[in-house]
């Protein structure tokens, strides 16, 4: 019952933060024969150096897990750019004072936020190809972020992103 109960929280949870990605890729690209990575050069990720490590830290796991190895000499090179943002907030409450007396009306209204503004973060994850230097395929991600949150949680919430977005790689015939 125990494991039920965690279960369920677990599954609440993520449904609350879930990781949104949008794909595109060059149709005419033959992803099978990739068979090696490396990273961009000059890649600036925009996030702390601890938080690039454990991003780069899923991101080998999972080429590994697709079988595309890590070379010096690469087939495709990865960029990885993010941003952090605030999103607009989206729960206030409305307190409005009004009168009438005859023919004129007044009113007064006012809006009183009721949670902090939502801080959303944007990673870029470009494929490039290293003999063409051509990019072909891309991934956005888009999920909430909690500022403050301990590396545990960062870690697992990069490795909850990296696998979201490569779930979708190579791409298939039928996309």
């Amino acid at each position: 019952m125990r494991g039920l109960a965690i279960l369920l929280f677990v599954l609440f949870c993520t449904s609350c933060s879930s990781v949104r990605v949008v794909y595109d890729y060059d149709k005419t690209t033959q992803f099978s024969n990739y068979t090696t990575y490396g990273y961009y050069p000059d890649m600036e990720t925009g996030m702390s150096q601890l938080d690039a490590r454990r991003l780069l830290n899923a991101v080998d796991e999972v080429m590994q897990q697709k079988g595309i190895l890590f070379s010096e000499e690469p087939d495709l090179l990865i960029n990885i750019q993010s941003r952090d943002f605030r999103t607009p907030q989206s729960s206030n409450v409305g307190v409005g004072v009004g009168g009438t007396s005859g023919n004129v009306g007044g009113g007064v209204s006012i809006g009183i936020p009721l949670n902090r503004p939502n801080v959303e973060r944007e990673i870029v994850f470009d494929l490039i190809d290293s003999q063409k230097d051509m990019l072909v395929w891309q991934a956005i991600s888009d999920t909430p972020f909690r500022e403050g949150a301990s590396p545990s949680v960062k870690e697992e919430k990069l490795y909850e992103i990296v696998n979201k977005v490569f779930s979708k790689y190579p791409p298939s015939k039928s996309n």
